[in-house]
């Protein structure tokens, strides 16, 4: 059964909650970098990594890099499409 973005997004709400983050300071069309949610580069590496264990996904190296200045949004719509190819 295929994820939705809306299904990672709770995901990520409950994980970053568990993280003791302001979720405050977090908005679906907010960046997660320094320019909206200002997660550090550890906290964005331990979120990365729950929501690759939680769908069974990965993400490229170059996507890693990245990862700072997409949104709430464009994060979550790059799970699902990962979880597509992890599906083939």
């Amino acid at each position: 059964m295929a994820i939705s973005s809306d299904e990672i997004r709770d995901f990520v709400m409950q994980a970053l909650t568990i993280m003791e983050v302001d979720l405050a300071e977090i908005h679906e069309d907010g960046t997660l970098g320094p320019a909206g949610a200002d997660l550090d580069s550890l906290v964005l590496a331990e979120l990365v990594v729950r929501v690759e264990e939680q769908y069974d996904i990965k993400f490229t190296s170059d996507e890693m890099e990245l990862m700072g200045a997409l949104t709430v949004r464009e994060f979550c719509d790059l799970a699902v499409e990962r979880e597509h190819v992890a599906r083939g």
